[in-house]
């Protein structure tokens, strides 16, 4: 509505109503106190949620661990009732299961620890700033400490009024000289602190890569699980008869296989064409459990050394051709880690038809044995040469080779050799003559 003509003020009846002019120094500073806090809130509310995040991460991979440690024990307990099609199919979903759960885990520790090496990088700028702040306030105060050195004692006496001026003076030089030498201390341990901070930064960029790495195994094994899977429902399309049908044609072609190794290994030995050959000292250590390490966490043994009761020994109709196992077997689930049981050099790694991927280590010890991990799900993405250490990573449980399920082959050798089957050009290693019983030293 429009307001009347007598409802308007008369002309100057607010002249003498006006904003008092502020005082542009207190204006001022009461928007860098404004400023300030507004930086001050967000900032802390960003700690915040990155508090709340770490929190909330923490809490989500503990109960992921729990739930992978669970699902861990109800795969041991179908991996051994894995003699039926039901069962194998169950077991092999319950590995389904267990590596979707370890993705997420890995997945939630990879957030966690690009939180962690976010923090690290904060500290690291921050921590330069103040060496930089430091290092500012120590050149003001050696200018000064060099302009009284070059003063002599007749001008500071006649610059100042009276000699107490003077050891005011002398007392205010002595007081810098002390700061300066506390500033000094404070400034080495701000460059330490620093110098913990980036080492920090390289320890948590080698965890993230970590992370990312056993995650990608870990989707390489879910996709390999997946696949076997149904590849097991196809052939057999869902018949018991047709599993144990196909246990058996894998049983055959294991007693194959390690037939034409016999005369291979045979013929190697006798005409010397050896590729890499190992021999242990005269003196074997001693049975003792502990010298070697277990190479998987969380696993169940599916075979043992020797005459065992699937070897069915001095049968030729075995699956080892009528010889000893001369390993062990052992399983924690698909994508799960194998360890190096002992430090040493990696002096051969390949693939073949029987053992899948493997790699053999030289341990570095007065008994110079040597240990073999196969059927891993690829190979080793250590090369040839490779130094290793006790507990390494050094590849991943798979189902490579002529196996019906996923597992670890470990044997140790007190007397091993490479060498190569011309027919399908592939690197192999001997096994019927040299192993040790890997559970006398583990």
């Amino acid at each position: 509505m429009l307001t009347s003509l007598k409802e308007q003020p008369a002309s100057g009846q607010y002249d003498n109503i006006f904003i008092k002019p502020v005082n542009l120094r207190w204006f001022c500073c009461g928007i860098f106190l404004l400023s300030t806090f507004y930086f001050l809130l967000s900032t802390a509310v960003f700690a915040q949620t990155d508090e709340e995040k770490m929190a909330n991460l923490k809490v989500q991979i503990q109960t992921l661990e729990q739930q992978a440690t669970q699902l861990k024990g109800t795969i041991s307990q179908k991996q051994e009732q894995a003699d039926t099609l039901k069962n194998q199919i169950a077991n092999l979903k319950g590995q389904i299961t267990s590596l979707q759960t370890q993705i997420s885990l890995t997945g939630k520790k990879i957030d966690k620890t690009k939180i962690e090496l976010n923090d690290v990088q904060n500290n690291i700028f921050n921590t330069q700033e103040k060496i930089d702040k430091q290092k500012n306030t120590i050149g003001r105060l050696l200018l000064f400490m060099d302009r009284m050195d070059k003063e002599n004692f007749l001008s500071i006496i006649l610059k100042n009024n009276d000699l107490s001026d003077y050891f005011r003076q002398a007392q205010s030089a002595m007081t810098v000289n002390a700061n300066l030498m506390n500033l000094v201390g404070d400034l080495q341990n701000t460059e330490n602190q620093l110098n913990q901070n980036k080492n920090n930064l390289e320890d948590k960029k080698k965890d993230l890569e970590s992370l990312k790495q056993q995650q990608n195994i870990q989707k390489v094994s879910l996709d390999q699980a997946t696949k076997d899977k149904n590849q097991l429902l196809k052939d057999t399309k869902g018949q018991e008869a047709a599993y144990q049908k196909m246990l058996a044609e894998v049983e055959r072609q294991e007693s194959v296989f390690f037939s034409q190794l016999r005369e291979l290994e045979t013929h190697v030995i006798q005409g010397g064409l050896y590729i890499v050959h190992v021999t242990a000292s005269v003196n074997l250590p001693k049975k003792q459990k502990g010298l070697f390490k277990w190479p998987e966490e969380e696993y169940r043994i599916t075979q043992g050394y020797g005459c065992t009761r699937y070897a069915r020994c001095g049968r030729k109709s075995g699956p080892y051709n009528g010889a000893p196992h001369n390993g062990i077997d052992m399983a924690a689930g698909y994508g799960s880690s194998i360890k190096a049981i002992a430090s040493g050099e990696i002096i051969a790694n390949g693939k073949n038809d029987g053992w899948g991927n493997w790699v053999a280590i030289k341990h570095h010890n007065q008994y110079n044995l040597v240990s073999i991990y196969s059927h891993m799900s690829a190979l080793s993405f250590l090369q040839v040469g490779t130094q290793v250490y006790s507990g390494q990573v050094i590849g991943y449980e798979g189902s490579t080779g002529n196996v019906t399920g996923s597992h670890l082959h470990l044997s140790v050798y007190k007397d091993f050799f490479t060498y190569i089957n011309d027919k399908k050009d592939q690197l192999y290693f001997n096994y019927f003559e040299g192993s040790v019983n890997p559970l006398d030293y583990l």
